[in-house]
């Protein structure tokens, strides 16, 4: 029996769990990367897997000026590395074969900077003091728009029109539960990869499975890792 089986990413998660775990890489190599990480899922043994396609959900990187409250002065975030490296790393996945990218939106209006934890923490301890805090002590936050309602609609439709006979959840929050209990509710084998983040009772009582795969990557070869693409296509919706 053939499973026919979706992946979906929530992006946000999966990028700084990633640069955590396998540390920093240019954008073709994340993208790289990601793909590798997400076909471990069909190498289950005892199954034949067709992949459906490769969901990622995101948002482009905000192109606003941002006022930084260390420096009293507003930054523009079109200059930032991180701005171009989004920009690169969205452009190298839709070029990928069974590959739809999901952008939502950020909202701009309630970006800020705000101190780190790690700066938070040391001031509360007194190994520093504001005369200290440097611009790298404060991240800029912004919240996503429109991502997890994406994540959740095509969840509901694969299962609804039983396009899959299983999804594969690369997430490490309990946003989805609703719609993962939709799926399992459609007969539909519902698997998280939490890439070893703890999970909440709420959200492992409505799945079928909990994987992590960051260990099997560790594993890969690194030329495995790193062949040449052959000819790709996408599927793209923002």
């Amino acid at each position: 029996m053939v499973i026919r089986t979706a992946i979906l990413v929530d992006g946000g998660f999966y990028r700084k769990k990633a640069k955590n775990i396998f540390g920093d890489k240019s954008p073709q190599e994340r993208a790289d990367e990601l793909e590798e990480y997400c076909k471990l899922h069909l190498k289950e043994h005892d199954a034949e897997i067709y992949l459906y396609r490769i969901f990622y959900y995101d948002c482009p990187a905000s192109n606003k000026n941002i006022f930084h409250p260390l420096t009293k002065k507003n930054v523009d975030l079109r200059k930032s590395p991180s701005y171009k490296w989004s920009n690169d790393f969205l452009r190298f996945l839709k070029k990928r074969r069974k590959f739809a990218v999901r952008l939502g939106r950020l909202s701009d209006n309630e970006a800020q900077y705000s101190l780190s934890s790690e700066a938070t923490r040391k001031l509360l301890n007194g190994t520093t003091d504001v005369s200290q805090l440097t611009e790298s002590d404060f991240e800029l936050n912004m919240k996503q728009k429109s991502v997890d309602m994406k994540l959740g609609l095509d969840i509901s439709t694969m299962a609804l029109k039983k396009q899959v006979d299983q999804i594969i959840l690369i997430a490490g929050d309990s946003d989805f539960v609703p719609a993962a209990k939709l799926a399992r509710r459609e007969g539909v084998d519902f698997i998280l990869d939490s890439m070893g983040s703890h999970i909440n009772d709420d959200l492992m009582e409505h799945i079928d499975g909990l994987r992590n795969k960051t260990y099997e990557y560790k594993k890969v070869p690194k030329k495995a890792k790193t062949a040449p693409k052959k000819a790709q296509q996408t599927v793209i919706d923002n």
